[in-house]
């Protein structure tokens, strides 16, 4: 069964709203190397119809002027990309396509699918927080910026109760904190158990 992976950059307040107006100073070729794993390399990629449309917008014109991300470019525009979407949409980047029918089934549906790499996320939070509900999203690739925005969407709204398990960690030179978790389960305790700790330390 293939795996659903989604990356995201985020503050450390937890913003990951335009990240375009916080998020570049800190790439990095560490940060490079991350992305590419994730995102780059994927022959399928499942978005958001926002993400898809800033995507749709900027990489084919990369792609065609040839710089030093065309390589990048070339590679999302020869995946298969799945948009989700409520209304009709028409595409003109190439390999792209509307995902049909319920979310998690579909979702489900396409893990079953024969491919060669995971199936990758970029953006599209709506849909990370769907599927992690669902317990569908097999890992949150988080990439946490040392800056507070102050402002903007977050992951995570009040309320909400996600727990996680955290799969790997690196520091980039950047201060940048790449976080990659998987579902977890809540874990219970109380002030009391905590204490216990706290003996156990001052002895």
């Amino acid at each position: 069964m293939r795996k659903i992976t989604a990356g995201l950059f985020i503050s450390i307040d937890g913003v990951i709203g335009d990240p375009q107006d916080w998020h570049f100073p800190y790439f990095n070729d560490e940060m490079g190397v991350a992305v590419t794993a994730q995102l780059g390399t994927a022959d399928t990629l499942l978005l958001g119809r926002e993400t898809y449309d800033s995507f749709a917008g900027a990489w084919p014109e990369r792609e065609a002027a040839g710089g030093e991300d065309a390589g990048m470019a070339a590679a999302l525009g020869d995946a298969r990309k799945i948009v989700v979407s409520h209304r009709t949409l028409e595409f003109q980047w190439r390999n792209s396509e509307q995902l049909q029918g319920d979310l998690v089934e579909a979702a489900t549906a396409l893990k079953q699918e024969p491919g060669a790499t995971d199936i990758a996320m970029s953006g599209s939070p709506s849909i990370v927080r769907q599927l992690l509900a669902a317990g569908v999203l097999d890992e949150l690739h988080l990439f946490v910026h040392p800056i507070a925005v102050g402002k903007g969407e977050r992951l995570f709204g009040e309320g909400d109760t996600v727990p996680l398990r955290l799969l790997s960690s690196q520091t980039f030179a950047t201060g940048v904190v790449y976080l990659v978790y998987g579902p977890g389960e809540a874990l219970e305790g109380d002030y009391e158990q905590a204490k216990a700790h706290l003996e156990q330390a001052a002895d």
